[in-house]
């Protein structure tokens, strides 16, 4: 039966659809960027080289000053894993190193991003194993499979559903490949296999049996990668990139060679420890081989041995005949708290699990579930590893009475097997021993068992067995949990939500500040003891060292993850000396860019330690020493960055095929030689004469690496911080010396999609392809850039790339059309107040954005360098229009100019089509130097924002009154006829302020940013004038208190002519107010009469009550109707 491929769900409000005439936009503007990309390509504009000898000799002079004297940027992302094509995640993350890339070339810095292809590791294997799997099971097409068993037999779709055309046309350059379906596709059904993950990635059902081998999967998706950045318009340098494993013997020769070092440097140990292990894959899972748990590791116990000293009745039947007369048979519960033993009083279990009775050796049986007891068999609990045999099945509820020996207990007779309903089958054994004077949930139970003692089928005694005291605790005594539920007022133990509040109470004090008061450690602190009761439990047999891991780990492979005790090499991340260094580093030379970048390191770097660095199933580089072993996926990736500097040098292709500018072969890069290349020795003839390559090509590739490192910028996902971002960290430190150690860290949050999660299995969901595809190259890197900046979750709005295409499109053509009629625009003198206003404008929103591009604020670059200078330029075509003088050639043509600058790092295509064909200029601007022009004036920018809060204050007042007089309201004038308005000014503030205004300074700290009220108050009441001045002095305050320069606010001089302003306004408010007349007067001393400074000037008596409420740059305003040539009131 042929495969059924299932239509994906429509996300509605995932989907952004464009009409006829955005798609014809859009085209055009794709257009472009196919041109632009070409053009880039042509040039190589983007590959970058450090210093050639003849700009800089060899050995002239140090990195550090050959690094000062041609300044650079190298910035990267984590290399991007090839099991698929990129998405919309992949690609925000990737938009950060880019912006700061295209920035940075602007900065007059040669700036390299090279990127290279991840394919070490189980992933691929995985996948490619389970295909093996597949055809074996319905066929090399996957013909046998039935349509009901792809969709879960759900029958989605029906078994009547014509299966798709067989597609047979060969397709031979994977770098022509076109998606026909997204990664969502086959997800909007349950998927069962991997050849359906195959279809939903555009993969035809006949070559899906390729990907079966997994180095197939190494040639089929990095071109795609490649592809699909060149589209968005990478400034990437090819010439550097490659796959990683042994199918690049130079790669494999570099991770070689970093492995040695640090095993020489015992960085790399072997040894006995805990790890999660995959029994299915017979290796450790480490992060990028599990498909759910990244970030989880194991969470060590201490079990202990309860003996069973007489079975309840059920129990005892079952037991019969299953288990020898004299075993001995244990309930194993784990704790974490060895040092509360003491307190022991009954022992709980799940009355609806089912536990195991696993047999240990002849004699020893451990009753547990039979997922601890499956962890166990790798630890070295059971005879033989791996094995865990059962004898039996024991309900939870046959064992309830049951009497066992709790080691340590006051209760030396033994205490009772009792039930507790929120006892877990998937943590610790599944036993649960109770300490009620040290656990709330513990002492809650036992008290509701003894009310209900009847209910729960047990003897009401057996709950209320003595509470021994054992912890003491400052805040809480000595029987902390008794207290803290009393106090609390928990009633049982379903108030869950308390129980947990009081937990960590508890455990807190009593590990901190807690004093044993039972024991042969008594008088000893809690934090003393708990190591010694642990090890005594041990030495004498009654508890064994027990691991799981803190949470569910399914490796790639579909297994569910355990705990091995095993040998193994590993890196011992976490050593003293090494984490000092790191912390050190991160104290004092990286740049993390946020505060929360910073904690999330420090909190890593305290509690992470050793990694398993090696495991025997993937795809990967043979451990050197001990060639049965890979080196796993996040320890061949911590320092590669390093490689970027001379990968041209050793081949020309990512395979390693062809050698690269050294001529060098694989094999002749010795682990002496990476050392010199790598600044970790000097060249001697010795390296010259057994690598067999040239003095020539080793110092050139020694310059690459001095030039290029230290890396400036690592861009990734927080979610790489526990893990990668950590042993990138610490690997560079323990190999390159602190000159080239790493210097900044960004990492940002995960992407939402229209503001949810991104889901394959709800549809929303993008890859690269489809969002350029869909809205163009710019369009959707702005969209990522206003998408968000911090380490909080990113939200990439489909409308906001959907609207940029118009924006873009509309502001091409205004450019065009504005040289096209240059001829028409004001030429000659640019003095005027208009033209002033708009190029201080400028200045600023080009400053802002310049600092917002340094600080990798992307979204506030974007605001002020596209939004805000759209928004300024359109302000001065209004005012300039209203004012009837139009805009000005030559700033018209610098706004073109600029804009097309500050864009470039965003949206290089657009940029680069406005500078080459609209501005004409002779060469690209991806070389081009980001503007440097003078400061922003500030008596300007206060003049323009007193222009648009007076002109929005008067067309809102006008506004107002034609609502109310649309309703019937009795209104002071009528805006739709003839109208004049009289604008008042005062030339200073009123003298009755300025003894106020003093009192205030008087009680103003300007350290702390508070007024003293307690003296203010009554200050201001001694004067008598209350009504009117504490409105006054409480705008004062309010105005302190929110931050505004107490310069600004007591010294009240306004920075611009404010009457010359209101002059110069006045033609755009005849037009924007349609008033026959626009008057401006100054206002008298008691604000009676005043002085008309237009027109024909002179005394004005008489003025309205609104005249009296004007202050400096608060001007107030009247609006009256002229009457039949008559000045009249309305």
């Amino acid at each position: 039966m042929r495969v059924h491929r299932s239509s994906p769900k429509l996300n509605v409000r995932a989907s952004r659809w464009l009409t006829h005439a955005q798609t014809e936009k859009r085209d055009a503007l794709i257009e472009i960027e196919k041109k632009y990309q070409a053009m880039w390509a042509d040039s190589k504009v983007f590959q970058s080289n450090a210093p050639s000898a003849s700009e800089s000799a060899l050995g002239s002079v140090s990195a550090a000053e050959l690094r000062s004297q041609h300044p650079k940027f190298f910035g990267t992302m984590a290399y991007p894993y090839m099991n698929g094509t990129l998405h919309a995640g992949h690609t925000f993350t990737f938009s950060k190193i880019e912006f700061s890339t295209g920035f940075a070339r602007m900065q007059g810095k040669r700036a390299l991003f090279p990127l290279g292809f991840h394919c070490t590791g189980m992933p691929i294997k995985a996948c490619a194993d389970k295909l093996v799997r597949e055809i074996e099971m319905f066929g090399p097409e996957f013909e046998r499979c039935p349509v009901d068993e792809i969709l879960g037999g759900d029958g989605e779709g029906g078994a009547n559903n014509a299966p798709p055309a067989k597609q047979t046309q060969a397709r031979e350059d994977v770098t022509k490949f076109t998606a026909k379906k997204g990664k969502a596709s086959a997800k909007a059904v349950k998927v069962k296999y991997q050849f359906q993950i195959m279809l939903s990635l555009g993969i035809p059902q006949n070559e899906i049996h390729r990907f079966a081998d997994p180095q197939y999967w190494l040639t089929f998706f990095p071109p795609l990668c490649q592809r699909d950045l060149t589209n968005f318009g990478a400034r990437i340098d090819w010439r550097r990139s490659f796959v990683t494993t042994d199918a690049n013997p130079y790669y494999d020769a570099f991770v070689r060679w970093q492995m040695n070092r640090l095993k020489e440097l015992r960085k790399i140990k072997f040894g006995e420890r805990y790890t999660v292990y995959s029994p299915k894959d017979g290796q450790p899972c480490m992060d990028h081989d599990r498909s759910e748990g990244e970030g989880v590791g194991p969470q060590e116990y201490l079990a202990l041995k309860l003996k069973v000293k007489e079975w309840a009745p059920e129990a005892e039947k079952l037991i019969k005949g299953n288990v020898p007369p004299n075993a001995n048979v244990y309930f194993v519960p784990a704790t974490m708290r060895p040092e509360t033993m003491y307190g022991q009083v009954c022992c709980f279990v799940g009355p609806k699990i089912i536990y195991g009775v696993y047999q240990v050796s002849t004699e020893d049986f451990f009753v547990v579930t039979e997922r601890a007891a499956r962890n166990m068999a790798y630890q070295g609990v059971f005879a033989k590893n791996g094995k865990f045999p059962k004898v039996m099945d024991l309900p939870g509820s046959s064992v309830i009475g049951t009497l066992v020996n709790a080691p340590l207990s006051f209760h030396r007779d033994g205490v009772r097997i009792l039930p507790m309903e929120t006892v877990l089958a998937t943590k610790g054994t599944g036993v649960v021993t109770s300490v009620p004077s040290d656990s709330p949930d513990d002492y809650a139970t036992v008290i509701d068992l003894a009310k209900k003692a009847e209910y729960y089928g047990i003897k009401r005694e057996w709950a209320e067995l003595e509470i021994v005291p054992i912890i003491n605790t400052p805040s809480y005594g000595d029987l902390a949990a008794p207290f803290l539920v009393k106090k609390l007022k928990i009633n049982s133990p379903k108030d869950t939500k308390l129980l947990a509040d009081a937990k960590e109470l508890v455990y807190k004090e009593g590990y901190y500040q807690g004093i044993i008061i039972i024991g042969e450690f008594k008088g000893e602190k809690v934090e003393d003891v708990k190591p010694k009761v642990r090890q005594k439990l041990i030495d004498s047999g009654e508890a064994f060292a027990y691991s799981e891991p803190e949470k569910s780990v399914i490796s790639r492979s579909g297994d569910s993850c355990v705990v091995a005790l095993m040998d193994q090499w590993y890196l011992d991340y976490g050593e003293d000396t090494w984490r000092k260094q790191a912390l050190g580093w991160l104290d004092n030379g990286l740049e993390t860019y946020t505060p929360e970048t910073k904690h999330q390191f420090e909190g890593v770097l305290n509690w992470l330690n050793q990694w398993a660095c090696a495991r025997t199933y993937g795809l990967g580089s043979k451990l050197p020493w001990d060639p049965h072993f890979l080196v796993e996926s996040l320890s061949d990736s911590t320092i590669y960055m390093a490689y970027y500097t001379i990968a041209h040098y050793l081949h020309k292709d990512i395979f390693g095929k062809q050698p690269g500018l050294a001529g060098a072969r694989a094999e002749q890069m010795t682990d002496e030689v990476w050392d010199y290349v790598f600044a970790r020795r000097e060249l001697s003839e010795a390296v010259v004469k057994g690598s067999g390559i040239s003095k020539e090509a080793l110092t050139s590739m020694r310059r690459e690496f001095e030039y290029w490192y230290p890396l400036d910028l690592r861009v990734s996902g927080k979610d790489l911080v526990p893990n990668h971002l950590t042993f990138f960290l610490y690997v560079h430190i323990a190999l390159f010396p602190p000159e080239y150690w790493p210097q900044g860290i960004r990492a940002n949050g995960h992407l939402l999609l229209n503001g949810d999660k991104m889901s394959k299995s709800t549809g929303n969901f993008l890859t690269l392809d489809q969002i350029v595809k869909k809205y163009g190259a710019d369009a959707s890197r702005i969209a990522l850039a206003d998408a968000g900046d911090g380490v909080e979750d990113a939200n990439f709005e489909e409308s906001v790339a959907n609207s940029t295409i118009l924006r873009l499109y509309n502001l091409k053509e205004w450019c065009e059309e504005m040289v096209k009629d240059q001829a028409s625009l004001r030429s000659g003198s640019k003095d005027g107040f208009w033209d002033r206003l708009f190029e201080n404008e400028m200045a600023g929103l080009v400053y802002e954005t310049g600092r917002s591009y340094e600080a990798t604020m992307y979204k506030l670059a974007l605001k002020s360098g596209l939004y805000d200078f759209l928004g300024a330029r359109d302000f001065y075509r209004e005012v300039t229009t209203a004012a009837g003088i139009g805009m000005h050639r030559d700033l018209v043509f610098q706004y073109i100019e600029f804009q097309a600058l500050l864009l470039t790092p965003i949206a290089p295509h657009w940029a680069e089509y406005i500078w080459l064909e609209v501005l004409k200029k002779p060469s690209t601007i991806q070389n081009e130097l980001f503007p440097k022009i003078p400061a922003r004036v500030p008596a300007l920018t206060a003049a323009r924002e007193y222009v648009k809060v007076t002109s929005s204050n008067i067309t809102s007042a006008e506004a107002a009154q034609q609502k109310k007089k649309d309703k019937g309201k009795n209104v002071a004038f009528d805006p739709k006829k003839p109208k004049r308005l009289t604008i008042f000014a005062a030339s200073k503030y009123p003298a009755w302020q300025d003894k106020y205004i003093d009192l205030v300074r008087e009680a103003f700290d300007a350290v702390s940013l508070t007024v003293n009220d307690k003296d203010l108050a009554p200050k201001v009441a001694k004067m008598g004038e209350m009504k009117k001045a504490m409105p006054f002095v409480q705008g004062l305050k309010r105005r302190l208190l929110n931050k505004e320069s107490p310069e600004t606010v007591f010294n009240r001089k306004l920075a611009f002519d404010e009457v010359e302003t209101l002059i110069d306004m006045v033609a755009g408010l005849k037009k924007t107010t349609g008033c026959s007349a626009v008057e401006i007067v100054v206002v008298n001393e008691g604000a009676k009469s005043g002085t008309l400074m237009n027109g024909e000037g002179g005394g004005v008596e008489g003025l309205p009550a609104s005249a009296e409420a004007a202050v400096p740059g608060t001007p107030t305003f009247y609006f009256e109707n002229v009457v039949e040539g008559v000045i009249g009131k309305s």
